[in-house]
């Protein structure tokens, strides 16, 4: 999976498109990414009055499949590649601008 935790995506597909936010979580697994601020749900949260907690309705981020996104670079979605450097260590680059990410 190329988009990792801590990475500027932009969402190109979906019901929150063009939105933009840094990633939470990956779940490589899973192939999704969890994005601040992007495909919000709500969550109710049951009452536990031994515990005193009172029921509640909790909004929070739900994973986006990782397809759905794109990493973000001067605003605008790029693609993601990869290069070997002399030392034998794998960078990361912008396919848009050939630059390191």
């Amino acid at each position: 999976m190329k988009i990792k935790s801590g990475d500027e995506v932009i969402v190109i597909a979906g019901k929150d498109k063009g939105a933009t936010g840094k990633v939470v979580k990956a779940l490589p697994k899973e192939q999704r990414v969890v994005v601040e601020g992007v495909n919000l749900i709500k969550k109710h949260k049951k009452a536990n009055p031994a515990a005193g907690q009172q029921g509640e309705v909790v909004t929070k981020e739900a994973p986006i499949h990782v397809s759905n996104v794109a990493l973000v670079e001067d605003g605008k979605a790029t693609r993601v590649g990869y290069r070997f450097e002399d030392d034998g260590t794998k960078v990361r680059i912008s396919r848009r601008t050939g630059k390191d990410i």
